[in-house]
């Protein structure tokens, strides 16, 4: 998960301007595991991922980018396969309502 180019640092430690669109990747706690474990088989091993991601500086990061690019497999952002649709079908009952108004 890890790309070539550095972030821009920033006056807040645990914020930075991402050079590129997956920059935000070197930052996340994710970097230091087997990509395995963040694609795991059963429900244990899908609540050991979301526990290195609920300390992770870049989680909100990680959850838009398997959001806006429709990541169907695996944790990101420390949510489930499951948890990521029922966010996207909320998104859009809400878009959807807001049309109809």
């Amino acid at each position: 998960m890890e790309t070539t180019s550095s972030p821009t640092a920033t006056s807040d430690s645990d914020s930075f301007q991402a050079e590129t669109p997956t920059d935000w990747m070197n930052h996340g706690n994710c970097r230091h595991e087997p990509p395995s474990t963040f694609f795991p088989s059963d429900g244990v091993g899908v609540e050991n991922a979301k526990k290195i991601c609920a300390t992770c500086p870049v989680i909100e990061e990680c959850l838009s980018y398997a959001l806006d690019n429709r990541i169907d497999h695996g944790v990101w952002g420390g949510t489930s396969e499951r948890q990521r649709r029922r966010i996207l079908r909320s998104r859009r009952s809400v878009a959807s309502s807001l049309k109809n108004h």
